[in-house]
């Protein structure tokens, strides 16, 4: 005979339909973004370790300072086993055409210098010539050059700067009509430089050229580019580092390096795939968070449903229902609840939430196209965890729940202490000791609360605070530039400006792990003069200043030896630190120019060795004071210099890239994640405040009987729940900024240099005047609910 139970479950939904359709929802929505996010990471991950096979990527490059010839790079693939290719770029500053038909009129009736408010952003595009052999592009849209005015970009360097095919880009003077949109394997994430902390993709991007094309463009500017591919592949990340450690010291006896990045190092190709990783484990840790704080939220709704329907439960057990019988009736519900979210959940993750997920996965890097594949792994989670953690909570919940005997839920009698006594309160007015005794016994249910707003505060900061704390780490990096340009040299030149200032500076590797295991970070060393008119600090003889970032991030501090490492060799240099100083732009250590000299011993070149002509004649007993220099501080640009020279010119465009790419890339996803935050804090202040209103049913229809208004009653009962929220929202304020600081530290350890963690008051007073509107809003709801209560609901439970 069927159980005469499953009728009751259509009408409990029935009654409580309002509390079932937003957690229907919730979950819904929560297991279905979730999911796809872990089917478009899945699909995008394969996608992009199939691509080193389809787009035969490099196992790494090298860049030579003056052009090898043939015998060298043939002596390097001889004796390191590996085949090299010729991968040559030149960089030019690039900016939408004046002859662009959608080029504002400004642009377009510019005279003379073309200005960047002119012509809107201008960037640095490296070109190469298209690539036949290796890092093979993918096509995204539009078609690969035909012509010599023609060029293809990378698809999210044209996107982030408004290009797109057709649009014509002016590029070192020339004007060139984009054809087609690309994918480059090993520019995956657009790193400009290695060292870089964030890639920058509207600043910098790749393109290419017909081999014509590229010719047009002056060979003085030439980076003499080269990657190889090992004829035997390494086994194993282990013996790719020993295989990349034996070619760089074959390398160095050819060329001159002025760069050297094998693949397991190289960001631009890496980056990507291990952000897919900590992705997915951030979003599974969500999701087994949420739905354990559901479930929960799930088992005191239970309890209270139990509580309430004793007599019934005892009546049944009476006439011969078993406890399991009465426990799978309790259980079906949120079961079924859980069931149903998880299986609709994933097939929206498949079709509509995947979609999200690519498009913020497309917002940030340059992926090839993907395909949708199934993922078991996926599915498991995002259904069998959820179905899991409701059940295991609920059947724990409802064991104890009706573990009492038939007669005792008859009784009502299931409180556990049968002589506590009541809390003697305060001599205060009858309303204030009304509201407490109503926190005092609903004390299970407002910890929990507690506890669900803290959750819902810990996701709005970090949400919340990412876009003031990259605001003000550009301000500090403006207010801290040293000068306006930088500009690091080839070779060692003179200028004529007298407001240049020499300094030396070497790009150099810091082993946390004390070996060299692929967590290097790179620390920039400078060598600056004695009395710098650019360096706000002082520079001591001996030892050296470190930013503040090494501190922040390594625990490091004055006293402490710091051993430097040889980026493309083994020497290395250790160094004492003296003192610690703000300095957002780098993770880095300054010392005086001469002691950079004495500690790095940079080779000087016949020229400079020459001019020194003391030092040949041996007239001292301790060595001179070389005036070693590759690089300047000004704040006016140096024209005097020839751009042959110019390694690089650094100005406040490139030291803000960080804040710029991460709020192109995330500016979204912060405000996406700050609307479910606050979802959130809806959802569990709502079901949790209509329990304690459901709870006092009976009390609430007897006190409007006694003749209380209700908006009387609503102030008894709602005031003492306010006054809980607002002290957790300050509480878990409070709770949640060292959660956060801990999160952000672990969560940076992967990110190379650093962004010191601020939060603003602001965003504080924001969080509480949020939190307090949503709760408005549950408040009103639940005054409407008082108001429904009738006043026979007292006379109906009279025991």
């Amino acid at each position: 005979m069927r159980n005469p139970l499953y009728k009751r479950i259509p009408r409990e939904l029935k009654e409580d339909l309002g509390k079932y359709i937003v957690i229907f929802v919730f979950m819904l929505v929560v297991i279905g973004f979730i999911s796809g996010f872990l089917v478009a990471a899945d699909s995008m991950i394969t996608a992009f370790d199939e691509g080193f096979e389809k787009y035969n990527t490099e196992w790494g490059h090298f860049i030579a300072k003056d052009e090898p010839g043939v015998a060298a790079i043939e002596g390097i693939e001889e004796d390191a086993d590996v085949d090299i290719a010729e991968i040559f770029f030149v960089e030019e500053e690039t900016y939408r055409s004046p002859e662009d038909a959608d080029a504002t009129e400004e642009a377009k009736s510019v005279t003379g210098e073309i200005t960047e408010d002119a012509v809107g952003n201008i960037s640095n595009l490296r070109i190469y010539k298209k690539r036949e052999e290796i890092n093979l592009e993918c096509l995204m849209e539009g078609e690969f050059p035909q012509k010599d005015n023609e060029i293809a970009v990378d698809r999210m360097y044209a996107d982030n700067n408004g290009f797109k095919v057709g649009t014509v880009i002016r590029a070192g003077g020339k004007d060139l009509v984009i054809s087609g949109l690309v994918a480059f394997p090993d520019y995956s994430c657009l790193f400009a430089d290695n060292s870089d902390m964030m890639f920058d993709a509207m600043k910098f991007g790749v393109g290419i050229m017909t081999d014509d094309g590229y010719d047009t463009y002056s060979k003085s500017k030439q980076h003499y580019c080269y990657a190889w591919k090992y004829n035997t592949e390494p086994a194993d990340d282990d013996e790719e580092m020993d295989m990349s450690d034996d070619l760089v010291k074959v390398c160095v006896d050819y060329v001159d390096l002025d760069d050297y990045t094998p693949r397991y190092a190289n960001q631009a190709i890496n980056f990507t795939r291990e952000d897919f990783g900590s992705d997915a484990q951030m979003i599974k840790v969500i999701l087994y968070v949420l739905m354990v704080v559901l479930a929960f939220v799930f088992a005191i709704t239970i309890k209270h449903t139990i509580t309430k329907e004793s007599t019934v439960i005892g009546t049944l057990r009476a006439s011969g229902y078993t406890k399991g019988e009465v426990m799978r009736h309790y259980l079906a519900l949120p079961m079924i609840v859980t069931f149903i979210s998880a299986i609709i959940g994933n097939i929206l993750g498949y079709t509509v939430f995947k979609d999200f997920a690519a498009y913020a996965y497309y917002n940030s890097y340059s992926l090839p196209t993907f395909v949708v594949l199934w993922n078991a792994e996926a599915f498991l989670l995002t259904t069998i965890v959820p179905i899991v953690a409701m059940f295991l909570i609920n059947f724990i919940a409802i064991s104890r729940a009706l573990k009492h005997t038939p007669l005792q839920f008859l009784r009502r009698d299931l409180t556990k202490n049968k002589r506590k006594k009541a809390i003697r309160l305060p001599r205060v007015g009858f309303f204030m000791r009304f509201r407490m005794r109503v926190i005092l016994q609903n004390v299970g249910n407002y910890i929990m609360l507690f506890v669900g707003i803290m959750l819902a505060n810990v996701f709005l900061l970090f949400g919340m605070m990412m876009g003031p704390l990259l605001t003000h780490y550009q301000d500090e990096i403006i207010s801290t530039m040293p000068a306006n340009y930088q500009y690091l040299l080839k070779t060692q030149v003179e200028t004529d400006y007298p407001d240049a200032e020499k300094f030396a500076i070497l790009s150099t590797e810091y082993y946390p792990n004390g070996v060299k295991d692929g967590k290097e970070e790179a620390i920039t060393a400078y060598g600056i003069e004695k009395d710098s008119k650019y360096i706000d600090f002082e520079i001591p003889d001996e030892g050296v200043i470190i930013s503040d970032g090494l501190v922040e991030k390594y625990g490091l501090g004055v006293g402490d030896e710091i051993v430097l490492h040889e980026v493309y060799g083994h020497d290395e240099y250790t160094v004492n630190v003296v003192g610690v100083e703000n300095y957002p732009s780098a993770l880095a250590v300054f010392m005086t120019r001469q002691n950079f000299v004495d500690t790095f011993k940079p080779q000087m070149s016949i020229e400079d060795v020459m001019s020194d002509m003391e030092m040949l004649l041996g007239r001292f007993a301790t060595p001179p004071t070389y005036d070693y220099y590759n690089a300047y501080f000004s704040d006016q640009e140096l024209t005097d210099i020839d751009e042959k020279y110019i390694q690089a010119k650094i100005t406040e465009t490139d030291l803000t890239k960080v804040s710029r790419q991460l709020d192109i890339s995330m500016g979204a996803l912060f405000q996406l994640w700050n609307v479910f935050a606050i979802i959130l804090f809806i959802l569990l202040i709502y079901l949790l405040t209509k329990l304690v209103i459901e709870k006092n049913t009976v009390p609430i229809s007897m006190v409007k009987i006694l003749g209380y208004r209700d908006s009387e009653v609503g102030s008894l009962y709602l005031n003492a729940t306010t006054v809980v929220v607002v002290v957790s929202m300050i509480l878990t304020d409070m709770i949640a900024t060292p959660v956060i600081i801990v999160l952000y530290h672990y969560f940076m350890q992967d990110i190379k240099g650093w962004l010191t963690i601020w939060i603003g008051f602001d965003t504080y007073v924001k969080m509480f005047l949020m939190g307090v509107v949503a709760y408005a809003f549950v408040a009103l709801l639940q005054y409407i609910k008082i108001r429904k209560i009738p006043m026979d609901e007292a006379l109906k439970n009279v025991e």
